[in-house]
């Protein structure tokens, strides 16, 4: 034991206010996990993990509490993406992030420039060190400084890294809020249109350039590549509801990363989620997660979300 570092019973005493700390800092820290990973799951535990961490440390050394647990979360989203890019690179289907509903109170259209699905995947396909580097300085306003000491690199070196990743992020950002009332109503017509297989509303529901993801991780049926094209969609929407003979399982509307959405159990009682992404009253892009993997979370109440 170092000789500046305080007894046990004095660490003990300050469990209370370790805990107070934490629990002030876990909402922008949870949002900082999501954003890393991509899955509440994953995030959930490795919040544990640094709760853990910093419950061992030596707190009376700790300047500024909410830098030092940032940094030890981002460290270990680090660690964890050395493993998770070997499964997501084996991944069956195209990968889409897990859903993540709004806590009560969230403004949509603030969250959808923070956390759309298209931003999500967009960090995805940066390499760990930008996605890092872009969340802590450009979203979580860290200085360089703050950042380098994270990461163990230059301030340089995360300047550039800084650059790389704002060209790749900039046009997945959504360029138009939609009005809740308009969204949800979208949400429901493109439900109903779906599930009974008609055409006609599908037409004007979508886009012409729209694209249809879907996850169902090998686990569930799914489109193993985007589906591009109004016509394309369609057919897609009709085939599906020509096989299971129309009808719709019931359904709520929900506001998933900030964006409209629809959660369901299907009709092999495994549930699924439908985020829409609406531009001028048409619906460009439909990300639809069946992995069931993905979808546990949803059974109880939303994670706390920061929107800093």
């Amino acid at each position: 034991m170092r000789e500046d570092s305080p007894p046990a019973a004095t660490r003990e005493a300050a469990a209370p206010e370790a805990t107070a700390t934490f629990l002030a800092q876990r909402p922008r820290l949870f949002a900082l996990a999501y954003r890393m990973l991509g899955s509440v799951a994953e995030a959930e535990d490795l919040l544990q993990e640094a709760w853990l961490r910093w419950q061992a440390a030596e707190r009376d050394g700790v300047a500024a509490p909410g830098a030092y647990l940032a940094r030890i979360v981002t460290r270990l989203c680090l660690d964890h993406l050395k493993s998770a890019r070997v499964r997501r690179e084996h991944y069956v289907g195209e990968w889409l992030p897990e859903p993540l509903v709004e806590s009560e109170g969230a403004v949509p259209g603030e969250l959808a420039q923070e956390l759309s699905v298209a931003l999500l995947l967009a960090l995805e396909r940066l390499s760990p060190l930008e996605r890092a580097v872009f969340l802590l300085h450009d979203v979580f306003e860290a200085d360089f400084a703050e950042v380098a000491a994270t990461l163990g690199r230059s301030e340089a070196a995360c300047r550039q890294l800084a650059v790389r990743a704002r060209a790749h992020v900039k046009a997945a950002r959504p360029r138009f809020a939609v009005a809740p009332e308009q969204a949800e109503a979208i949400a429901l017509a493109f439900h109903q249109a779906a599930r009974e297989g008609d055409l006609a509303s599908l037409q004007r529901l979508l886009a012409e350039e729209v694209v249809l993801h879907s996850d169902g991780g090998g686990r569930r049926a799914a489109a193993l590549n985007p589906i591009r094209g109004r016509a394309r969609v369609c057919r897609f929407f009709v085939g599906v509801a020509r096989k299971f003979g129309g009808g719709r399982p019931p359904a709520r509307f929900a506001w998933l990363n900030g964006q409209p959405g629809l959660l369901s159990l299907e009709h092999d009682g495994l549930p699924q989620s439908v985020t829409l992404e609406i531009e001028g009253g048409r619906i460009m892009a439909i990300y639809l997660v069946r992995n069931p993997e993905k979808l546990r979370h949803l059974e109880g109440p939303p994670a706390p979300l920061s929107r800093a």
